[in-house]
């Protein structure tokens, strides 16, 4: 897996770009499987999701997750986090 540039849907519904996913978190993605692995600074898997080319791709596949930055909080207060 590499980084790739690309798009995916977070645990809350937002969508990410695979070189800013915010959190301290890293993305390698495999765009032959379409898929993201999203990990922590040593390596642990923390979510995994579809890579997808652009946002509009996201919405083609009939999801609405609008597109936050990096600087956006993974997680919500009502989940402890």
């Amino acid at each position: 897996m590499s980084k790739t540039a690309g798009f995916f849907v977070d645990w809350d519904g937002n969508a990410r770009s695979t070189l800013d996913p915010g959190g301290g978190y890293l993305c390698e993605a495999d765009p032959a499987a379409r898929y993201v692995a999203v990990t922590t600074g040593n390596g642990t898997l923390v979510h995994e999701g579809t890579l997808y080319k652009s946002v509009a791709d996201i919405e083609k596949a009939g999801i609405k997750a609008p597109l936050v930055p990096g600087s956006h909080p993974w997680g919500r207060r009502e989940d402890g986090l």
